[in-house]
Formats: structure tokens, sequence, C-alpha cells
């Protein structure tokens, strides 16, 4: 490796590592605030934050490393420019496509690295973080119910002012919304003054003694005429125990992974097979759903509904081959049928939009990991250009390209991901159409900039505007 290419190379991975380093950290805080709801107040311990953290860490990465490659590729190329490094390669004979030779090697491998991170360490900590999320709270009984705020809790929607002991499992301010099993509209309210919770990591009760309150319970009565009267029971205690079933919400195992059902945990490999499963689970219904239509269309043979008279030739009016009582059981008969029919359709196509929905889902989650390779190549060949091209390092006007450039990649990427999963565009249009688009600029500034072409030509643009003067005001030629 030529000295020239060590100098590209160190000034383009320190440029990038500082970028990167600070663009992650930006984007861990945005998480931080994002989830802000789960990790305050619950009395979670150090080890728990950072596992957190941890297993969140991996879906930033296609979000930081896109960027930090544009940024650090204007900013490098910028100071070069900027301090006549780049006029001194070319007046030695090395060309700006040259210059880029040992940058383009490693932005190929840095591609190559993003796609297997993608495939691989994206989807585990995917994986891990939904399924760490899902358990954050069942962890210790006490952390389902966070101090002023309502917890949602079994049938139960708890609330306290504030907790106190080792555990947390003393409380204080206790106010408790009880739901209704029937759906009747009922509405059951406990007040307390204070209480405490009984748990044993053996048992899935968790028990909650309630000292000093009041029991206020609204009566539906079965009567609708009665319910203007708007009865209800109160009542008061000095002691009152309710025992909340938490076995399918106490998984204290924070390493539980009963989740492993969305296409962000999938590998490419994985995606392929269960994208074949999906195709085919589609077609058995919509074939099943034509076959019962059929069905349900052809007139029953247990038919007792026979005509007055029989013809080998049907008359334009059916109906005439039977009775006035016949003619109005069949025009029920249809009615009802008709009504049951357009349910069963709009049911089933509700449920096939559904099922199209996700298999769009898991083919956007396949080109993703394609996409994220492609895009630091994207970003490198955008970036290298321009910022030979304005000639301007440091982290001014290259943070403006570099974040206009990349907004504009995200928007149009989440807007082809959006559009695709309604069935709007094909996935691979969805997925790519960022780079589709930005490819031709690319390529636009790559030519530019070998060519030492400015960003924008300036006589091009004021051409026609001088013609047009110059017929206006000819003495002025």
């Amino acid at each position: 490796m030529k000295i020239l290419d060590k100098y590209l190379l160190k000034t383009f991975l320190t440029t990038f590592a500082t970028v990167f380093v600070i663009l992650f950290f930006i984007f861990i805080l945005q998480t931080v605030w994002l989830f802000i709801s789960e990790l305050a107040g619950k009395d979670l311990d150090l080890l728990m934050v950072i596992k957190f953290l941890g297993f969140s860490m991996p879906r930033i990465i296609p979000l930081v490393l896109p960027l930090s490659v544009l940024l650090a590729s204007i900013m490098t190329f910028g100071d070069l420019s900027e301090n006549y490094e780049l006029a001194a390669m070319k007046s030695a004979g090395v060309s700006l496509k040259r210059a880029m030779k040992s940058l383009t090697i490693f932005i190929l491998l840095l591609s190559i690295i993003a796609f297997f991170f993608a495939n691989n360490v994206i989807p585990f900590a995917e994986f891990k973080f939904i399924n760490f999320r899902k358990n954050i709270a069942q962890a210790k009984p006490a952390l389902a119910i966070a101090e002023g705020q309502f917890s949602d809790v079994g049938f139960y929607n708890i609330k306290v002012n504030k907790k106190s002991g080792e555990n947390g499992n003393f409380l204080t301010g206790i106010t408790i919304h009880k739901k209704s099993n029937l759906g009747d509209g009922s509405k059951t309210v406990i007040k307390a003054k204070n209480g405490v919770l009984i748990s044993n990591d053996k048992s899935s009760i968790l028990q909650l003694v309630l000292n000093d309150g009041y029991y206020y319970e609204d009566i539906v009565p079965k009567k609708f005429e009665d319910r203007g009267k708007m009865p209800f029971a109160k009542s008061s205690f000095k002691k009152y125990v309710i025992n909340i079933d938490l076995s399918k919400l106490n998984k204290v195992d924070v390493n539980d992974q009963s989740i492993a059902n969305t296409n962000t945990m999938l590998t490419v490999s994985e995606l392929n097979y269960t994208l074949d499963s999906l195709h085919k689970n589609l077609k058995t219904d919509v074939i099943s759903f034509s076959e019962n239509m059929n069905q349900r269309i052809a007139i029953p043979k247990d038919n007792k509904i026979k005509p007055l008279k029989k013809t080998k030739e049907l008359p334009n009016n059916i109906l005439s081959l039977y009775n006035n009582d016949q003619k109005s059981k069949i025009i029920d008969l249809a009615i009802s049928n008709l009504a049951s029919t357009k349910y069963s359709i709009d049911a089933s196509n509700t449920e096939f939009k559904n099922k199209r929905k996700n298999i769009n889902n898991h083919v956007l989650a396949f080109y993703d990991k394609f996409v994220i390779a492609f895009a630091c190549f994207l970003m490198f060949f955008i970036g290298a250009p321009l910022g030979a091209i304005i000639r301007k390092g440091g982290l001014g006007l290259p943070i403006i390209f570099a974040v206009l450039i990349f907004i504009t990649f995200h928007f149009i990427n989440t807007f082809g991901k959006r559009i695709s999963q309604e069935d709007g565009l094909t996935p691979f249009l969805g997925a790519w159409m960022s780079s589709i688009i930005l490819s031709p600029l690319a390529i636009l500034l790559s030519y530019r900039a070998t060519n030492d072409i400015g960003l924008i030509n300036m006589d091009v643009i004021l051409a026609p505007f001088q013609k047009i003067f110059q017929k206006i005001f000819p003495s002025q030629n």
C-alpha cells in the first residue's frame, strides 16, 4: 500500500470513528428518551438498565452507519480540497478516482460487514430486546406498579402515590380501578391509605393487602329503564385483600424467549423459509375461501321450494315459475344469503389484507439487510465527490449537506416501505426506492468531481437570461 493510500485511509478512519461515536451516542440518548417510561420509577438495578440499552444498540446501526460514512466522506475530502491537498495530488498525476481507490475498497469491506451484521447480530439483538422488554416489568411483582401513574396488572389498574421498602412493596395512596369481567359497563373503584404487596417466587399469586379504605361499585340493573337511577354500593374496610393471578404476567425469568415471530428477528435464510410458508398458507386460504363461496352460492340440494311447472327452457322471469308464497321465501333466502356472503367476503378480505401485509413486511425485512450494505457504498460516492466539490471541511457546511441528504434518503425509504406494506408498491421497489432515486445523484457528483466541474454551473443557468437581456437592451452589447 502506498504512502498516499495510508494517509487517506488514516484520515478517513479517524474522522469516521469520531463521527460514528458521536452519532451513536446521540441515537442512544434518543432510545433512552423513547423508553424512559419503561425505565424510570421501576427500581431497576444498573445491570438490567445496561442490558436494556445493550439489546437496543444494534437496531441503531442501520441509521448511524450510512450517516457516518456520508458525513466522514464529506468532511475528509472537504478538508483535502480546502487545504489544496487534492490539487497537489492532481498536479502530481494522482486523479480523484485514484485517490478514492483505497477508500472504495474499505467501504466495500464495510458494506459486507454491515450485511453480516444486519443478517446475524441485529436479528439476535432484536429477539433479545423484545423479550427482555416484555419481561422487564415481570422480574419482580413490585415492578409492575409504577409511582404516580396507572399500571395495568391483571384485571386491575393500580396507581400508588409512593412506594417504599427494600423491594418497593410498601404502598401509600392507593387507587384501584377494577375491570369488569362481564363487559356490562359496571365500574369498581377501591381507595386505600396504604397497603403492602406480598409475593412468593414459587407462586403466581400476587397478594395486595389494603388498609383503611373505601370500596365503590356501580351497579348496572338488568332492566334498561332502571339504569337512569344509577344505583351504587359503598363500603369501608380496615383490611381488604386482593389476590391477583400473575400466571400469565409474572414470568420472573428475564431470559424467557417466548416471543419469536417478528420479521426483524429472522436472518435471510429464515426469512426465505418463512416467506415460502406464508405464501403457501395464503394460497391455501384463498382456494378454500373460493370453494366455500361456490358451495354457499349454489342452490341447496335439499331445497323444498319446487316450481309450479317444469320447463326445458328457463323464462326471462324465473320467479314466474313459482307462486307468491314461494317467491317471498326465495327472495328472503336470497337476501339472507347475500348478507351472509357479503359479511364473509368482507371478513375474508380483511384477513387476506393482513396476511398480505405480513408477507410484505417479511419481504421488506429481507431486502433491508441488503439495503444497509448498499447505503454505505452509496453514501460514500455521494459524500466524497461532494466534499471535493464544495471544498469545505470541518463541522459547518458538511453537516448541513449530510443531514439534508440523509433526511431525504431516510424519508424516501420510510415512505416507500409504508406504501409497500399496503400493497401500493412491490416490496422490492419500496425497499430500494431511496437507493434508486439517490444513485443518479452519486453518479452525477462523481462525474462532476472527477472532471473538475463545480456543483452548479452558473454560466449554463445564466446564459438564457443573458440572451434575453441582450435582446431587450442591444445597446448594452
